[in-house]
């Protein structure tokens, strides 16, 4: 494509600068003002269109003016955090603005992001995410791609490629994070180094007993392994990957985990458990609560009231969509992470979370 041909395609500098951006007061809402509220609430009733998976795959065919948009090379970034790079492996498979925007909240030079998009997805939501991580050279997709269904061991393989990739990779990585479409950060790039180095290279996910027991039964475990149930959302060190990726002990257990029902629940949380690994969690440890682990915060519609306020906006699922009045518990709730976000439910609790996290940033300094 000529230089008059990408020009023609992309909207001038200004128009990107304005995307997803209201009339909105994030200090006031994030201070619980209810006229602010009210004015959030009609803008989430209004139903607005966001920007297409096709308006990203054209923005990003001038990359320079791309990247200083939405600016990529303006980020800060302190020696701590270039000394404690973070590798995250990316789930999606949706939403490719979403996408975009949680790599841009997320986003240091020094760390490492790999995207699997499902294979099934759309073709311009592809063309979209192949676009963008073509203007980040830290940013790629992952080279093995699954097509992801829910509850099937093609969720866990698609991370398992990602972390095939990340371990390939010259960038000396800390901690691995993984993350869907649909997640944020509650924290900003300093702060979680900070609050990863203080992990002290332990891992941090939920591990509990299982409650309930399996309506088909099969052989048990290898290598006498002890189940323990969770998320498909951990937080691992480097040093804990690199033995799973080596050890036949984990590799016999993620072949018996092949075939049950929804294995991204017990996987990582039965593996830290085994005896010896790096980062262990001792099996007479207590029990590691979703609220405990600062891994994510996800509500519940059946917990709410209980173990949080009741959700502001939908649930999809079960599960809580954010809203605007919840962003000043969720900044305060301890967690590292939220799920879930949809900008086509509440598009000014993105905003001002970007927001937020932006004014943080710059406050930190470098």
């Amino acid at each position: 494509m000529t230089d008059k041909q990408t020009s023609e395609h992309s909207p001038p500098l200004e128009d990107i600068k304005t995307f997803h951006k209201y009339n909105i007061n994030c200090k006031a809402i994030y201070d619980l003002d209810p006229a602010e509220l009210e004015k959030s609430r009609i803008i989430r009733e209004q139903h607005i269109v966001q920007h297409t998976d096709e308006s990203l795959f054209q923005l990003t065919l001038d990359c320079p003016k791309f990247i200083r948009a939405r600016g990529y090379d303006d980020v800060c970034v302190s020696k701590e955090e270039r000394d404690f790079p973070i590798a995250y492996s990316m789930v999606v498979h949706k939403y490719a603005w979403m996408v975009e925007r949680l790599v841009r909240a997320i986003y240091s030079p020094a760390n490492i992001y790999c995207i699997h998009y499902d294979e099934k997805s759309p073709d311009h939501f592809k063309s979209a995410i192949e676009g963008f991580v073509r203007c980040l050279p830290n940013v790629f997709i992952a080279s093995k791609r699954e097509i992801v269904y829910y509850a099937e061991f093609s969720r866990v393989q698609a991370d398992l490629n990602c972390i095939d990739d990340l371990l390939k990779s010259d960038v000396n990585w800390k901690y691995l994070i993984n993350l869907c479409g649909q997640d944020f950060p509650l924290r900003t790039n300093k702060e979680l180094v900070s609050g990863l180095k203080n992990l002290k290279g332990s891992n941090m996910l939920e591990t509990i007993l299982p409650r309930h027991k399996a309506d088909q039964l099969k052989s048990p475990p290898p290598h006498s392994i002890q189940m323990f149930v969770g998320s498909a959302y951990f937080i691992l060190s480097r040093e804990f990957i690199v033995y799973m990726d080596s050890s036949t002990v984990a590799k016999d257990f993620l072949a018996w985990t092949v075939d049950t029902l929804m294995p991204e629940e017990h996987i990582w949380a039965s593996l830290v458990r085994i005896p010896g690994v790096p980062g262990e969690v001792p099996r007479s440890h207590p029990e590691i609560t979703d609220m405990m682990s600062k891994t994510r915060m996800m509500k519940w519609s059946w917990h709410e009231n209980r173990l949080y306020p009741p959700c502001t906006s939908k649930h999809i699922r079960g599960i809580c969509i954010y809203g605007a009045a919840e962003i000043n518990w969720l900044l305060n709730c301890g967690h590292w992470i939220l799920n879930k976000l949809d900008p086509n439910v509440d598009p000014v609790t993105i905003q001002c979370l970007e927001e937020i996290l932006e004014e943080r940033r710059g406050l930190s300094g470098c």
